[in-house]
């Protein structure tokens, strides 16, 4: 199985020249990679970033309308993006996005034949209570409703990667440890269907990169601040190899 490494660039840089300069440093370092590299700008840069594969941050859940603000995953689609973050503890944090808001943006997204990068994740104090399983089941359960492990390339689970990002080490510098991470990549399978591929995220580095896919078993990283660094991001690529 193709590992995927992807960039979560979040609400970063400030700039197109800075943009540019990140995208073009990744790129020609990445050539002869054998994982596949996904870069996930803010929307404002994603016409003007060409030579490796692109995805979304976020979209919305209908296709098109009076929805002040808001991206479709046609309008996506239609600019050459093919991944779609759905479902990050930012999103749900600040904004207040629901299971059942994070269903309905999963499915626009099939619909749009975009690739979904899921994400699920404890927050600290579930940790602390020991509802880690709990959390992920309910999250993995409630926003896959209504999407069938047979139901073809628009409604596929063969479209589908869960990434496993624990809130509390997210941008934290508290990463995961190996062995707590090869924990909930293991119960996570028991709620996708075989072949589903789980990446991880949270407080990745170039130091701890390549054991999460080597000893923790994951099938690929979602990468936040270190992917604005093209030199450490490269590395982070590489330890994939």
């Amino acid at each position: 199985m193709k590992k995927i490494i992807v960039a979560n660039w979040k609400c970063n840089p400030t700039t197109e020249e800075e943009a540019k300069n990140i995208f073009e440093g990744t790129k020609n370092s990445v050539t002869e990679a054998t994982s596949e590299v996904v870069v996930c700008p803010p929307f404002v840069f994603l016409p003007i970033l060409k030579g490796l594969v692109l995805g979304a941050q976020n979209c919305f859940y209908e296709e098109k309308g009076a929805f002040t603000g808001e991206v479709s995953g046609k309008m996506l689609k239609d600019l050459g993006v093919e991944y779609v973050i759905v479902g990050h503890s930012e999103r749900r944090k600040y904004f207040g996005e629901t299971d059942e808001i994070i269903n309905q943006k999963i499915k626009k997204a099939l619909e749009s034949g975009l690739k979904v990068i899921f994400c699920v994740g404890e927050t600290a104090e579930e940790r602390g209570l020991n509802r880690k399983k709990e959390v992920l089941e309910a999250q993995i359960r409630q926003g896959t409703i209504g999407i069938s492990a047979q139901g073809g390339p628009a409604f596929g689970w063969e479209n589908i990667i869960i990434a496993y990002e624990p809130v509390w080490a997210i941008g934290t510098g508290d990463n995961c440890s190996i062995e707590e991470t090869r924990d909930s990549i293991d119960f996570i399978k028991l709620f996708v269907p075989t072949g589903t591929r789980i990446i991880y995220g949270g407080s990745v580095t170039s130091e701890n990169s390549g054991a999460y896919i080597k000893e923790a078993g994951a099938d690929g990283l979602l990468v936040g601040g270190a992917s604005l660094n093209a030199e450490e991001f490269v590395k982070i690529v590489l330890s994939a190899e």
